[in-house]
């Protein structure tokens, strides 16, 4: 997980202000039509079609000006996948003469995805004249998914503002342009696509100025988790596919989908693998059950529990043995937890907040130990373990904290953070405790948060005003 914020500078003074709104750039009267209908807001300039005429309007259009500019238009699908009314971000544009990259469209894309779009980010190529027939599937083959005529002429005019390309497929490698029908067909669909598109693009365009992004140090994963997926990947790599895995590895979409890409398979319950397979249990530990469970099945077992986490399970274990009832600090049905839990089912309650305190029974009050779930907030842990100790003054607890000293490092940051930026950013998957438990440091600090998988999950309204 990754936080990062936007801070805080000072107000300007005494600067002139340019009209906020984006500069569009669209070669076709109909392009330019479909772009104004969906944004009459927008400033749109028509700037012909092919390359001469782009570059030549171009330059005039966006002279003396340092306001955002989007290319707007349709293309022509290399990719075969693709079809008419599907949108083409440009990750970099490639011309006769070069390639130019492009400023990152990935916030853009979940807007419009959110909006029912379909969207790829990819290169896109430029060409002087029609690219037809087997031209087509040559140019694929360079690794650009579409086609313009404009696009990469108009890139260089003006490298010192935000400059973003979107284009919606009009024809594809079955229906080209020489096919009057599908043209015709084509033609509609993508006018509406450009006209949906440019509708939904208000935000993100008024979102768009100049930020200081303040990288949280630490930040990514802890070591518990990296040991995790390193041990998945060497499984993978001396035994081959398909490696099983008890739960997540870890609570992080893009790992698991990279690790899935390389024959690592997920399940939620040991009874979806094959006996005799071999199977990984997750960095958040399982109860003595499962691994019962495990070797009945003759599963061949490789284990990747957080050693930190194996510290709680074998605490839990010692102070169940010397007859205290524990409490456990953490999330009911969260995996961690769970297999604590397992460890003395008899002995432990699993409390997730002070006014759970005054609920509880015990055998005795003089013998009541406390043990924590790793990836709390270190805050929230302290409150309850401190109303803990109020009611039951002979409380004991472990040698040493049960936080991870990584989740403490990170929500440190974000505390750091909080105290001079206007957002803080979390970057993680929903599922992970760390993750919004960092959120809920921030907030608690006074900072506005989010959290977020990926650039495309940020709606560009949280970002105003932002600096």
């Amino acid at each position: 997980m990754t936080a990062l914020a936007f801070q805080r500078r000072p107000e300007p003074e005494d600067e002139e202000v340019e009209s906020d709104d984006i500069v569009v750039l669209a070669p076709l009267s109909l392009e330019a039509r479909a772009v104004r209908t969906g944004a009459p807001w927008a400033d749109v300039r028509r700037i012909g079609m092919g390359p001469r005429r782009a570059a030549r309007s171009a330059r005039l259009s966006v002279a003396n000006g340092s306001r955002p500019i989007l290319i707007a238009g349709f293309c022509g699908a290399l990719a075969p996948d693709l079809q008419p009314g599907d949108i083409v971000l440009a990750s970099e544009l490639r011309g006769p003469t070069g390639t130019t990259q492009c400023d990152d469209p990935t916030i853009l894309a979940g807007v419009l995805r959110r909006g029912g779009l379909r969207v790829r980010i990819a290169p896109i190529a430029s060409s002087q004249r029609l690219v037809l027939g087997e031209r087509r599937r040559t140019l694929y083959r360079t690794g650009a998914v579409a086609v313009d005529m404009e696009s990469a002429w108009l890139a260089p005019v003006d490298r010192t503002r935000p400059l973003v390309t979107l284009r919606v497929v009009l024809d594809t490698n079955n229906h080209e342009l020489h096919r009057p029908f599908q043209t015709v067909r084509g033609t509609g669909i993508a006018y509406r696509a450009l006209r949906r598109a440019c509708s939904l693009v208000e935000e993100w365009a008024k979102s768009l100025e100049a930020r200081e992004v303040v990288l949280a140090a630490p930040r990514a994963s802890c070591a518990g988790v990296d040991r995790a997926v390193e041990i998945v990947e060497r499984a993978l790599e001396d035994r081959g596919a398909p490696i099983y895995v008890r739960k997540q590895i870890v609570h992080n979409r893009h790992v698991v989908q990279g690790l899935e890409q390389r024959g690592a398979i997920f399940v939620d319950e040991l009874d979806e693998v094959p006996q005799g397979e071999t199977v990984i249990f997750s960095a958040h530990g399982v109860s003595p059950a499962v691994r019962e469970a495990a070797a009945a099945r003759g599963l061949d077992v490789i284990d990747a529990t957080c050693p930190l986490v194996a510290k709680v399970h074998a605490e839990a274990r010692r102070f169940a043995a010397a007859g205290f009832d524990i409490v456990l600090v953490g999330h009911e049905g969260h995996e961690e937890v769970e297999g604590t839990f397992g460890e003395a089912p008899d002995r432990i309650q699993v409390v997730a907040g002070v006014d759970e305190i005054a609920d509880l029974r015990v055998r005795d009050p003089q013998r009541v130990a406390f043990l924590s779930q790793t990836t709390l907030a270190v805050d929230e842990t302290a409150a309850v373990t401190d109303a803990l100790r109020q009611r039951f003054p002979e409380t004991v607890g472990p040698a040493s904290s049960d936080i991870c000293y990584a989740t403490q490092n990170r929500q440190d940051a974000v505390q750091a953070l909080a105290e001079d930026c206007d957002l803080i950013l979390v970057v993680g998957s929903p599922n992970s405790s760390n993750s919004r438990r960092l959120v809920e440091v921030a907030e608690r600090a006074g900072c506005p948060a989010m959290l977020v998988e990926d650039a495309a999950d940020v709606p560009p309204g949280v970002l105003l005003g932002v600096q």
